[in-house]
């Protein structure tokens, strides 16, 4: 009975360190060394990461409309959102990883 108590145990905390790493890895490389330093705590009115009450105004106005804003700057954002090597795409990318629930 112990064992398979163990068992299951080892089976749970594996599975979980599995669904960590895979969200982990689903996160764009950019994310961490730009987006991140404002999104993941919502400073200056930035839309948290994750927070879909939050991204659902922005999301409205359509991705053309946000990758403009990132690429323009608005508000305290500056320009380019602080990543100077993004591509539209990879905008695109970020803000779908931001605005989905996490």
């Amino acid at each position: 009975m112990k064992a398979n108590i163990l068992k299951f145990a080892l089976i749970i905390g594996t599975s979980s360190f599995a669904t960590v790493a895979v969200q982990a890895a689903e996160q764009p490389p950019q994310y961490a060394a730009s987006c991140g330093a404002c999104h993941a705590y919502a400073v200056a009115g930035a839309p948290k990461t994750g927070d879909a009450a939050q991204w659902e105004p922005r999301l409205a106005k359509g991705m053309e409309a946000l990758v403009s804003s990132v690429k323009n700057g608005l508000g305290v954002m500056p320009a380019g959102g602080m990543c100077t090597t993004c591509s539209d795409d990879d905008y695109k990318a970020l803000i779908t990883y931001m605005s989905t629930p996490q």
